[in-house]
């Protein structure tokens, strides 16, 4: 393919794949500005500086982010920017979510350098692409909706609670008073329809990530 120009942005914490996607990217579109995030930090960094980026090829599993959190925030934040999940969780489920939560594209790390082409490819035209037909649940989707309605500062400071960190902590992570810290959760919880901060961990486990599961003889052999 011989397309040109866009600025696409990485999302991966391993060195070694950021450069072969990057490879992968710079031989199909030579003049496009390819950027790199290692982190949820660097993400949010990138995109708050590149609205109007073509695509963000985005691993699940990042320092910083919890499950689908980075997926949401993108679609939350930077609607107009697609998303494609590049991820070596290949299990249906996964694939599904991630639709569910508004990526426009799932690679699977195993995949040949044509299918990530041909992703790539179909997803700029504006298009999606998934491995199999997958249909949306519904309960993901909802959940998505109601986080948008978030702000990118009380979408960290859910994240944060979620991890348990007290206000205390949040303040000092995110540079702010604890008084502020305050007023973003009473605010999240009034946004999300919660009632105690301890409901934000309820939240968290829907984004999780799930291994798919295997049987006892499966988990023997495999160990």
């Amino acid at each position: 393919m011989n397309e040109s120009g866009g600025v696409l942005i990485i999302a991966d914490d391993h060195p070694l794949f950021r450069a072969a996607m990057r490879e992968t990217v710079g031989r199909m579109l030579p003049d496009a500005d390819v950027l790199e995030a290692h982190d949820m930090k660097g993400l949010e960094a990138v995109t708050a500086a590149h609205p109007e980026a073509d695509l963000v090829l985005l691993d699940l599993h990042m320092p910083g982010a919890l499950g689908f959190s980075s997926l949401v925030y993108l679609r939350s934040h930077f609607p107009s920017i697609p998303v494609v999940v590049v991820s070596a969780l290949e299990s249906m489920e996964v694939i599904q979510r991630a639709m569910d939560f508004g990526a426009s594209g799932f690679i699977p790390k195993s995949a040949s350098l044509d299918t990530i082409a041909e992703a790539i490819t179909t997803v700029r035209e504006g298009s999606l692409w998934f491995p199999e037909q997958v249909s949306d649940n519904g309960e993901d989707a909802e959940l998505a909706e109601r986080l948008s309605s978030l702000t990118p500062q009380q979408f960290r400071v859910l994240m944060m609670v979620a991890d348990g960190l007290l206000n205390k902590q949040i303040a000092y992570e995110l540079e702010v008073s604890e008084a502020t810290v305050k007023a973003h959760v009473t605010a999240i919880l009034r946004k999300l329809g919660l009632y105690r901060r301890t409901q934000a961990a309820v939240i968290a486990e829907r984004l999780q990530v799930h291994q798919p599961r295997v049987d006892g003889n499966a988990a023997a052999t495999s160990g």
